[in-house]
């Protein structure tokens, strides 16, 4: 009961282990819990898959529809009709140390996990687990 009330008090993308609150689609993640039990977001069994999620998101972002800056990146994944994207954008910089509008590649795991470790921050408010995100990062590119 106690760890029930516990889990209550987070962030819901970390009750969900679901750090960049992805939202719930057609698509079967890899790591997705058995259980959805939220409505909107989708559950998966670590957060280490949730953040594999959020790399694999971000791959297609950056490989198929040619985002690949931090404002652009942002800009669809948080968009103005649902966020305050600007204040988004700039916490992700302040947090990341990487310029907004700097090419991003997927291959640069440093770059890829310190902008996801900031997206993270912002979701949830909380600092992110580095080595979660690392992990996320390895099961997502397998490198």
């Amino acid at each position: 009961m106690k760890t029930e009330i516990m889990n209550k008090k987070l962030p819901r993308g970390l009750r969900n282990r679901n750090p960049l609150n992805i939202r719930k689609s057609s698509v079967k993640w890899q790591g997705m819990a058995t259980v959805q039990s939220d409505k909107s977001f989708v559950t998966f069994v670590s957060n280490e898959y949730g953040y594999r999620a959020a790399f694999r998101i971000l791959h297609t972002y950056i490989t198929k529809h040619g985002l690949n800056t931090i404002n652009s990146i942002i800009r669809r994944w948080a968009p103005p009709s649902e966020n305050n994207t600007t204040k988004y954008i700039k916490t992700v910089v302040e947090h990341s140390g990487i310029d907004p509008i700097a090419k991003i590649y997927h291959t640069n795991k440093e770059h890829m996990v310190r902008i996801v470790s900031a997206m993270s921050f912002v979701e949830n408010g909380l600092p992110a687990n580095r080595q979660e995100v690392e992990e996320g990062y390895r099961l997502a590119f397998g490198f």
